[in-house]
């Protein structure tokens, strides 16, 4: 059966326009940027591997930890249970290398897009499907001092409140 939608979106014409305009000044841009495409070069070769030595993540039982950064190292660490999305992208480009992105995004978080994004990951679906995986492990359990089943505590909290009851009905005014 064929779900109707509430509502379609409409495009606007003006945005051919706007993609024009975006491409000519990337083109004019990459025309005055040509004689720098050497010294590019070499500063990618010479600090690729330390940027891709800083960068990692790491999934822990109830957390998703990430980090990277030569000057600046940002360390995040995510909890499982607020991560609400694991997306897998890969371009064209990406597809030729073999590469995939993933974006980390979680209930709370402000502005459009990924909390986190990680490129190039080894075994990416597999990491993805990990995480994905620990989090629906994760479930409420009592507290690991105590041997007590989930029902035994609510019985004890029913006593409690039939105690404060007790306590409230016989308070003298």
């Amino acid at each position: 059966m064929q779900e109707t939608p509430l509502k379609s979106a409409e495009f606007d014409p003006k945005v051919k326009q706007y993609w024009l305009v975006v491409w000519l000044l990337l083109s004019i841009v990459t025309l005055f940027l040509i004689p720098f495409i050497p010294i590019t070069i070499i500063i990618i070769l010479l600090v690729s591997q330390s940027i891709l030595d800083a960068m990692s993540a790491e999934l822990f039982d109830r957390k998703l930890v990430v980090k990277k950064g030569i000057l600046f190292k940002v360390e995040k660490s995510i909890p499982l249970e607020k991560i609400t999305d694991v997306g897998l992208t890969q371009g064209p480009v990406m597809r030729m290398f073999g590469l995939y992105r993933l974006d980390f995004e979680t209930a709370g978080q402000s502005g459009a897009g990924a909390l986190v994004s990680k490129l190039g990951i080894v075994d990416a679906i597999e990491f993805r499907e990990s995480i994905l995986a620990q989090k629906d492990s994760l479930t409420i359990t009592a507290p690991a001092s105590t041997d007590e089943k989930p029902t035994d505590t609510l019985v004890e909290i029913l006593d409690t409140l039939k105690d404060i009851k007790h306590l409230l009905e016989n308070k003298p005014s």
